[in-house]
């Protein structure tokens, strides 16, 4: 993982970003230009041979068939034919081998490059992009640059060449021939600029919409459980035709161009060259040229020709793959988070936090936080309650600094939050998420997600035991070996959310930040996550976001928020006696139970 990184580092794709797309993909060549170059060379030195196999055959023609005023014997013509196919297909084949290295090996840095500028990037922009859009730009466009550099500009050099070595070619044998053989060039080139600018537009909105698709797709799979809980198969279903059928309809589009290219290229080469061969044969009946010359230029003009129409193929090709490009750029444009600028800190925190007048906006004149102040001792418990939408989170997501405040500030252990690097900051803080995510691994390597440091089996088990998850661990047959399924679906939430409060308890923060922990579970193992959290807080200076009075009633110093701002503050015993939302929630909540359990009783 290191090299890897180090190899990122060493080679930035920023310097890719520039306003002229092609100067952006020819820097992103950046350590193939050679290979890229021997294998343009190769090409041409394959049309060169191709070139002189048509040269010999008028050479053979004109005079050891007709005037045999050549004394070389017939294997020496033999040889030379089959010599110049051989140095032809030899150079074709290291051309194509060479072409797919570069463009692989582009591709690969590029993927990687991409795949590491995502993991560094702000939390605010992943908070504002989605997840399908990234997908689609890390793959499918990602994949479109491969085949630029594989097909599409490789194609273009040998287009080139083939056009520069048969026109000289047919040049030398008749001027005049040469001449009247490229009169449909400045048309095709304007037919295929037209069709180069038409197809970019229709191809970028093609993109848009399966990057949609993938959000759309992806978003389903995510919340496969809610769907179904809701009953709402028929409603997806809708909503995922109706982007497909949108996709469908941009794809005709695009289709419809090429298919409206191929027709008028094709007409248009077809009477070029027949106007070619007609002219060519009146040219050799008057005695103008010879038969061999003849001959030679049939060969040759389709081999100008025809490049010629497929020159507008790969314009039209080349349009989405630098659309492509300009979509992964938008990524690689984007700035990095900030990670290690800082004060450098070598001792842990002591967690002690003071919040003075802090405010927050994501946007300019549009609050979330308002004037928020409050003193957290190394330790202590601060409990945050309100209604949804009412700065909960986002107060706790400016400790490990995943958004920066606007107003007041922030200390941490006394010195200013921004002085810390993120990095520091990120490593002193523990967060266990409301739906906490396990990846698809086995369980002791979720476990062990997040410790910088080598740990032992002994110091998993202790955190698995502190965290009531290990004798559950031991009835799964392989044990901490045991896979665990996308999000953990192998797992009940219960044990998803104490496998979390593992990770977090060998990560072992200064700082806690349990977001609602208790809210999906049941009365049981609501009790058992409890137990795990109180190992948990233990000694640690904990932020705790609840919906439920109960499981903040021990915490020293509780804050209610409405609309961004503290609207009541204290203890339990405190706020309880006072009119105010808290007091109101409780009563809901006390009412609540007690009805609910005057009912299983009378039911029992």
């Amino acid at each position: 993982h290191m090299t890897s990184t180090a190899a990122n580092v060493e080679f930035d794709l920023q310097h890719a970003v520039h306003k002229n797309r092609l100067v952006g993909l020819w820097r992103m060549a950046t350590g193939y230009h050679w290979t890229y170059l021997a294998a343009t060379l190769s090409l041409g030195v394959a049309a060169t041979a191709k070139t002189s196999t048509y040269l010999l055959l008028s050479y053979f023609v004109d005079n050891f068939l007709i005037d045999r005023t050549t004394t070389l014997p017939l294997f020496v013509f033999a040889l030379a034919f089959v010599g110049l196919a051989i140095v032809e297909g030899s150079c074709t084949f290291l051309s194509t081998t060479l072409a797919a290295r570069t463009s692989e090996g582009i591709t690969k840095r590029l993927r990687n490059y991409v795949f590491d500028h995502i993991q560094h990037l702000p939390f605010a922009y992943h908070d504002q992009t989605k997840t399908g859009e990234l997908i689609s730009r890390s793959t499918s466009d990602v994949d479109a640059v491969r085949r630029f550099f594989n097909d599409q500009a490789i194609g273009i050099g040998r287009i080139i060449l083939l056009f520069i070595i048969n026109f000289t070619a047919i040049y030398n044998l008749n001027p005049k021939l040469a001449f009247m053989s490229v009169i449909i060039l400045p048309i095709i080139v304007v037919v295929s600029f037209f069709f180069f600018k038409r197809v970019s537009k229709i191809y970028e909105a093609y993109q848009e919409q399966e990057a949609i698709l993938s959000t759309t797709l992806q978003e389903n799979l995510t919340g496969v459980r809610v769907v179904k809980a809701f009953a709402r198969q028929d409603y997806e279903i809708d909503k995922f035709q109706k982007a497909n059928w949108e996709k469908f309809l941009r794809g005709k589009r695009l289709n419809i161009m090429h298919s409206l290219f191929w027709p008028v290229s094709d007409t248009i080469c077809g009477l070029q060259i027949l106007a070619g061969y007609f002219i060519g044969a009146t040219m050799a009946i008057n005695g103008e040229i010879s038969i061999g010359t003849y001959l030679a230029y049939v060969g040759l003009i389709i081999w100008i020709i025809y490049p010629m129409r497929n020159l507008g193929r790969i314009i039209v090709q080349l349009s989405t793959g630098m659309v492509s490009f300009g979509r992964v750029l938008d990524i690689i444009k984007q700035r990095r988070e900030d990670m290690d600028s800082g004060e450098p800190h070598l001792e842990n925190s002591t967690g002690h936090v003071v919040f003075t007048r802090v405010g927050f906006e994501y946007e300019e004149n549009s609050a979330i936080l308002k004037d928020i102040s409050f003193e957290c001792h190394p330790g202590q418990v601060v409990a945050l309650l309100g209604s949804t939408g009412s700065g909960k989170t986002t107060l706790v997501n400016l400790l490990p600094r995943f958004y920066d405040y606007t107003e007041g500030q922030i200390l941490l252990d006394g010195m200013e939050l921004k002085r810390y690097s993120k990095q520091y900051l990120r490593t002193q803080i523990g967060i266990v998420e409301q739906e906490p995510f396990l990846f698809s691994r086995s369980i002791r390597e979720n476990i062990l997600y997040g410790v910088g440091r080598e740990v032992t089996q002994e110091e998993i088990e202790a955190a698995a035991k502190a965290a009531a998850i290990h004798d559950v661990i031991l009835t799964f047959p392989e044990g901490y070996a045991t896979l665990v399924g996308e999000k953990g679906v192998t797992l009940s939430g219960g044990q998803k959310q104490r496998v979390a409060i593992a990770r977090t308890l060998l990560k072992n923060p200064r700082i806690l930040i349990l977001d609602d922990s208790t809210s999906s579970v049941d009365t049981e193992t609501e009790a058992e996550i409890r137990q795990a959290l109180q190992s948990l807080m233990q000694g640690r200076t904990s932020f705790v976001i609840a919906h439920r009075i109960q499981s903040i009633m021990n915490a020293d110093l509780i804050l209610v928020l409405e609309n961004g701002r503290v609207i009541q503050r204290g203890i339990h015993e405190d706020l309880v006696s006072q009119p105010g939302m808290y007091r109101d929630i409780f009563e809901i909540q006390t009412r609540i139970e007690t009805d609910l359990e005057k009912e299983i009783q009378s039911v029992s």
